[in-house]
């Protein structure tokens, strides 16, 4: 029986789990956003969620210069990065925790990420989610768009249609001017 066990084990060896988070995790904090499937992106989120605390508990020290902190505050900054460390293994994604993503979740008390159900994965039928760290406001990122493609689609299609006629009358203004000489 499994009682109190906590975590998933996927039918992998601990090494192989261990490995797998630890690039979904990496994956996560550099991409902000992993498609996976459910039961991997629970996990996953459970895992980041406790190491992005980790980070975000020491925000306050992050702030200042290495060489302004005390000792007991660089022995917390390295405390943290190491216990960081031990969930995910690639140093560039720490980095990037520990030097862009707690400083945007300092007020936040957990609750990090959030986990969007997809259509099913084609070959298997294996039900898929992504999962994505929020910004500040709580809001996930998103890729911002210039003014001219929001809107809907009518709207769209309308500017795309007078910018294709204006196109070709500034083409066929040269060849008139040529013509008449």
């Amino acid at each position: 029986m499994r009682h109190r066990l906590a975590g998933v084990r996927l039918s992998r060896t601990s090494a192989h789990r261990k490995a797998l988070f630890s690039n979904l995790i990496a994956a996560l904090f550099y991409n902000e956003r992993i498609r996976t499937t459910d039961a991997k992106a629970k996990e996953t989120r459970r895992l980041a969620e406790r190491t992005i605390t980790w980070a975000r508990r020491v925000g306050d020290v992050l702030g200042k210069k290495p060489e302004r902190r005390s000792l007991d505050e660089s022995a917390r900054v390295v405390h943290a990065v190491r216990m960081a460390r031990r969930v995910v293994r690639d140093r560039g994604a720490v980095l990037k925790l520990f030097d862009e993503l707690a400083p945007r979740f300092v007020g936040r008390a957990g609750g990090y990420t959030r986990i969007i159900k997809l259509p099913q994965r084609p070959g298997d039928a294996a039900p898929m989610s992504m999962l994505e760290l929020l910004s500040e406001d709580g809001a996930p990122k998103t890729v911002e768009k210039d003014e001219k493609s929001k809107g809907t689609k009518a709207e769209a299609k309308a500017d795309k249609g007078k910018a294709a006629k204006a196109e070709a009358k500034a083409e066929k203004a040269p060849a008139k001017k040529a013509a008449k000489k």
